[in-house]
């Protein structure tokens, strides 16, 4: 298979869907942190591509998909252990963003939706912990789903974040997206839903470049154009810096918990980037932890009277379209805090987030995300259909 976007990091994957289903004759691909039955899972990184025998199943998730008829072509770029949010890989190299070939496609699910973006696939896998399939979605152009936190297990897919992790997935329609849900989370959507409320978070759309902000206008504009009640209010009375920093101490200490070991005793190479978010995952103390966690509970209080039935809320995906490649380390490390500040508030709620490609800026994508309760995923599903229903 021709893969001149380097997304594919194992196109010798392949897996044919059932003759018939609600997917046939579909194609996808998958994160390479997912396992299929006889293939190593090499996580972005080739010291645990030598280390690991391969897998003795396939992930639950992707046997849904294969068994609703779609083939899954191969398995995908990640940034090294999920632990990044750009796309770009010491080891494999950075997939190429097919809407802005100079810029970064976003990770750590950065081959997923490149070969969504590129057309090499109909839809992809990835997984979403601090971000990784949301900034991505936004930064390529596409449809990307982070559904309510353990809505699907994580079986047979390499853990980071325990509290964190989730499985998504990138279309470049809502229909799609909607398709592969039905299957996924056992749902049947036939029809657009509207919620009864929208909170436009201004809080959250502060923290996006005004440039940003003012592309995305438009777009939040029809949103509450077509739900008609529409306030414009703060998602929180905490300032969404303290939140960021909350979910770096809590899921940077999970994941040196998942790969201490393993790194103890490997002594892997890592791009400096990785290396250096494991290094202060492991340096927080627990007082830092336990005022962390204390800080999660509040907030979940906090929102949970804010997000009652029917109410949904939307924010930048990002704060600005992607980021050019191969920017200094000092650059891209502020940039990281931007993105974190705002893919941090459905980390730390374990809630649904459901990005939309509504926007652009000098030509590049941004998306427009919609957030709601937990277990409230069809509702957002219903209305990214009813938006582009309406369009």
């Amino acid at each position: 298979m021709q893969d001149p976007f380097n997304a594919f990091s194992d196109v010798s994957v392949r897996i044919e869907g059932a003759a018939n289903g609600p997917l046939a004759g579909l194609r996808f691909a998958a994160k390479d942190l997912f396992d299929v039955a006889g293939h190593v899972t090499g996580g972005g990184n080739p010291d645990w591509l030598a280390s690991h025998p391969p897998a003795a199943r396939t992930a639950p998730v992707i046997q849904a998909l294969v068994d609703a008829g779609a083939t899954l072509i191969g398995k995908t770029h990640t940034d090294e252990l999920s632990r990044g949010i750009f796309g770009e890989n010491a080891h494999y190299g950075t997939p190429v963003n097919p809407r802005a070939p100079n810029r970064v496609p976003g990770g750590s699910s950065s081959g997923s939706a490149v070969a969504v973006a590129a057309s090499l696939v109909d839809f992809a896998l990835g997984t979403d912990t601090g971000g990784s399939v949301r900034v991505p979605a936004s930064f390529c152009g596409l449809y990307g789903i982070r559904p309510t936190h353990g809505r699907l297990k994580f079986d047979a897919v390499m853990a980071q974040a325990p509290s964190f992790d989730t499985i998504g997935w990138f279309s470049r329609d809502a229909e799609l997206l909607i398709q592969v849900a039905q299957v996924l989370l056992g749902m049947k959507l036939e029809r657009p839903i509207l919620p009864r409320r929208l909170i436009v978070a201004s809080d959250a759309f502060a923290v996006a470049d005004p440039a940003t902000a003012k592309a995305l206008a438009p777009a939040v504009a029809r949103l509450g154009d077509l739900i008609g009640n529409v306030a414009h209010r703060a998602l929180s009375l905490a300032a969404l810096d303290d939140w960021r920093r909350h979910q770096v101490a809590l899921q940077g200490r999970e994941a040196w918990e998942t790969f201490s070991q393993w790194i103890d005793q490997r002594n892997p190479r890592f791009g400096f980037e990785v290396a250096e978010i494991f290094m202060r995952g492991a340096s927080f103390n627990e007082a830092e932890l336990d005022l962390a966690a204390k800080f999660r509970d509040q907030r979940r209080a906090e929102l949970a009277t804010l997000l009652d039935d029917g109410t949904v809320v939307c924010l930048p995906t990002t704060p600005f379209p992607a980021p050019l490649r191969g920017l200094t380390r000092s650059v891209m490390r502020g940039q990281r805090n931007s993105l974190l500040t705002l893919t941090c508030i459905a980390g730390l709620l374990g809630l649904p987030q459901l990005s939309m490609p509504l926007a652009e800026l000098d030509g590049l994508p941004l998306g427009l995300s919609i957030l709601a309760e937990a277990g409230a995923d069809k509702m957002l599903l219903g209305l990214a259909l009813a938006e582009a229903t309406a369009r």
